[in-house]
C-alpha cells in the first residue's frame, strides 16, 4: 500500500497546492459532499463559497453548475483535489477510507456531519453545517424553520391508526430485491411518514428472498424515481409486479407504488418536511 504521506505529497506536485497549504487564498473554497450538506449550505446562503459537490449533490438545480468531484462513496483525491479547496464538509459515509485519510493529511479541514434519521438528527446537520461556516445565528434560524415544519409533519402522522406495511426497494437487478432493514434513511423516512417497514428486523440494505417479500406481505412498494441515477433502481409497474415475489402481495393486488425524487426522500436534509408530508400522503390518500 502506498504511503499516506507520499500520496500526499504527489497531489500537492500535481495541482499546485503550495498556495493552499499557506493559507493564502482569501475566502474559504468548499467542497460539500452529499446531497443533504448541499442544500443546507445554499439554505444557508453561503453557496458562494462552493467551488465543487458531489454527485449526489443535485439539489436546488443550480447546484448542477458546480464542478462534480465524485460519487460520495466511491471518491478519490485527484477529484476532490482537483478544484482545490480549503474547507471540505461531508457527510458521515463518505468514501473510501483511504481517500479521506488522503484529504485529512493534506492538512485541509474536513468536517463530518453525522447521519441522523430523525428530527433531531436533521435539525443537528443544519446546526453543525452552520456552525462549520461560521453562521450559528443563521443556523438556529433555519433550524428552528425547519424542527416546526418537521413537527407540523408528526402532527399530521399521529393521526395514523393502523400503519401500512411499506417495502422500499432499491434495485431489482437481475431480478433480486434489494430492500431496505433498520438503520437506514428510507426506514426512516418510512417510519415519520406512519408506515411500517416490513424488513426491520435486518440492518442496511440487503438482497431478500422471493419467499421473505411475499411472507412480509407489503401494503405499498417505495422506491426512488428514475432520476435517482444509480443502478436499476426504477422498474415499471408491469415488470414490478411480474416478479414473483410480489406478485400474490397487497401491494400487487392493489397496484400500489410509491416513486419520490431520492435526494428529496433519502437526503434528511432541509426539505424533510415536505418530503414526510407528501410520502405519507401517497400512502393514506
Amino acid at each position: 500500500m502506498i504511503n499516506t504521506c507520499h500520496m500526499v505529497f504527489r497531489w500537492i506536485l500535481a495541482f499546485g497546492f503550495t498556495t493552499l497549504v499557506s493559507g493564502a487564498w482569501a475566502q474559504e473554497r468548499l467542497v460539500s459532499i452529499g446531497g443533504a450538506v448541499t442544500e443546507i449550505v445554499y439554505a444557508l446562503d453561503q453557496q458562494h463559497l462552493l467551488v465543487g459537490r458531489d454527485t449526489t449533490s443535485t439539489w436546488p438545480k443550480e447546484a448542477n453548475a458546480l464542478p462534480d468531484i465524485g460519487y460520495a462513496r466511491a471518491l478519490s483525491p485527484e477529484g476532490v483535489l482537483s478544484v482545490a479547496p480549503t474547507l471540505i464538509i461531508a457527510e458521515q459515509n463518505t468514501g473510501p477510507q483511504e481517500t479521506i485519510e488522503v484529504l485529512k493529511a493534506a492538512n485541509i479541514p474536513y468536517i463530518t456531519i453525522k447521519d441522523g434519521y430523525t428530527r433531531e438528527g436533521i435539525v443537528g446537520k443544519i446546526r453543525a453545517v452552520a456552525k462549520a461556516l461560521n453562521v450559528p445565528q443563521r443556523g438556529e434560524e433555519l433550524a428552528q424553520k425547519v424542527n416546526q415544519q418537521l413537527l407540523n409533519a408528526e402532527q399530521a402522522v399521529s393521526q395514523v391508526t393502523e400503519k401500512q406495511k411499506v417495502l422500499f426497494i432499491l434495485s431489482t437487478r437481475s431480478g433480486k430485491i434489494m430492500a431496505a432493514g433498520a438503520d437506514t434513511a428510507a426506514n426512516g423516512i418510512i417510519g415519520l411518514a406512519g408506515g411500517e417497514n416490513v424488513f426491520s428486523e435486518f440492518t442496511g440494505y440487503k438482497q431478500v428472498s422471493d419467499e421473505a417479500v411475499t411472507q412480509a406481505n407489503p401494503d405499498i412498494i417505495l422506491m426512488m424515481g428514475a432520476q435517482a441515477g444509480r443502478g436499476n433502481h426504477d422498474a415499471d409497474n408491469d415488470a414490478l409486479f411480474a416478479m414473483p415475489a410480489l406478485q400474490t402481495t397487497n401491494a400487487a393486488l392493489n397496484q400500489r407504488v410509491v416513486r419520490m425524487d431520492a435526494l428529496l426522500l433519502l437526503g434528511f436534509g432541509p426539505r424533510s418536511g415536505s418530503a414526510i408530508t407528501e410520502l405519507h400522503a401517497a400512502m393514506y390518500p
